[in-house]
């Protein structure tokens, strides 16, 4: 089996120098690499570096005669298993997402028929602007997998989302995709289909994002959860090619390709859609279930009485970690979060035992985890506990899957 060739279009930008690592790290995995390099980019990393780490001439032009005498740009868009274009600056978004080719690197992205990884870097306030936001967006929904940045200091001397990822996340992103693409291996490692698609003909269901809980028509009582892990963890069951089901609370994000997304508001609205997802060989449950409710939701916008808060009864919210553990139909593999603010790994712990779950993956949700870009995580187990770095949610999401594939494969199905 031949192994996995990559096309990697470096744009500009400081972060440029990053795909040079990124270059090393995909030869070491046993996979080529063609580098493309952006007038911009060339600003900031030369053409030779390129080449001498990717041990292929570096393309820089779309009007190399030598190449386009036999119409290059199309046999090196065509030619890939996967594009991956590092740093993605603000400007190459926005061309992807118009279908612009005034260069190499945008026709090649515009003749590709194969999949692309994005993975930007920009200044924190071009990240957040509102055209930044609906080009990737749009990326998303047309199949185009973007990676979230990292947060951090910048070269510009701002703080905050817009950094590129370290390349060891990007090369586990990378990684993850060429897993569901078919045909490819990587050198030194099995080429059968179970390695490319570890969860092929496997069902995980995942569970994301908060609930809310009505008060009245107007108000609602919620947690606060963005989201995005729980994305970012049913993308990558998909890439590896289960079927998914992505039970969402309400959450402004896009559906990943290829996964079945049921929208739901109440914690008993998500308990339901999780009974009818039933049965699945693994399930994630990642949402931030309110564990409470009104008890007598009021039908009209409560009003203020002489300065009075109003009497608000709770009832409680269905367990549906517990219930999913003791159900007829439990899954094979059953992982729980825990988002704690103090003592992580003893709430987590507990929680293990009193849920009746396989997995909890614990985070301390104290600082920028809730709506932020990166997590730092503890998977524990009935076999202690591992602690893994702070990585992007992409990058967790990467290596949970990993290790969901990994329990599937030893413990075989009943029957």
């Amino acid at each position: 089996m031949a192994a996995a060739r990559i096309l990697l279009i470096v744009g500009g930008g400081i972060a440029a120098y990053k795909a040079c690592e990124l270059v090393r790290l995909i030869r070491r995995a046993g996979a080529e690499v063609t580098c493309v390099l952006t007038d911009a980019g060339a600003q900031f990393v030369t053409p030779m570096s390129l080449a001498a780490l990717s041990g292929q001439p570096v393309h820089t032009s779309l009007w190399n005669p030598q190449d386009e005498a036999e119409i290059g740009h199309i046999q090196l868009s065509r030619a890939a298993d996967l594009v991956v274009v590092c740093p993605a600056t603000a400007d190459l978004l926005a061309k992807m997402t118009a279908g612009i080719a005034d260069d190499l690197a945008t026709t090649l992205l515009l003749a590709t028929d194969k999949p692309v990884l994005a993975v930007p870097a920009m200044n924190v306030r071009m990240w957040s602007h509102a055209a930044t936001r609906r080009n990737i967006a749009w990326l998303r929904e047309s199949g185009v997998s973007v990676m979230e940045p990292d947060h951090g200091p910048m070269a510009c001397g701002e703080f905050g989302p817009g950094r590129l990822p370290d390349p060891e996340a990007i090369w586990r992103a990378v990684e993850a995709r060429l897993a569901g693409i078919p045909a490819i291996g990587l050198a030194g490692q099995p080429g059968s289909d179970e390695r490319r698609t570890p969860l092929s003909g496997k069902h995980v269901l995942v569970t994301a994002g908060p609930t809310h809980e009505r008060i009245d028509p107007v108000r609602y009582l919620a947690n606060r959860s963005s989201g995005k892990q729980g994305f970012a963890i049913a993308a990558a069951a998909a890439d590896a090619g289960a079927r998914v089901t992505l039970v969402a609370g309400p959450v402004a994000l896009p559906t990943p390709p290829g996964v079945e997304r049921v929208d739901v508001e109440s914690a008993a609205e998500m308990a339901q859609a999780v009974a009818a997802a039933l049965p699945a060989d693994a399930a994630v449950m990642v949402a931030a279930v309110a564990d409470w409710r009104i008890a007598d939701p009021a039908d009209e916008k409560i009003k203020k009485q002489g300065g009075a808060p109003p009497a608000l009864a709770l009832a409680e919210n269905p367990d549906i970690l517990a219930s999913l553990a003791a159900g007829p139909q439990r899954p094979r593999l059953l992982v729980g979060f825990a988002a704690e603010t103090h003592d992580v790994l003893a709430h987590a712990q507990r929680k293990l035992a009193v849920k009746g779950a396989d997995w909890i993956i614990a985070n301390d949700v104290s600082g920028d985890v809730m709506g932020g870009d990166a997590n730092a995580v503890h998977l524990v187990s009935g076999a202690g506990v591992e602690s893994w770095e702070r990585a992007s949610k992409q990058a967790v999401a990467a290596r949970l899957v990993d290790r969901i594939a990994a329990a599937l494969a030893a413990e075989p199905a009943d029957g």
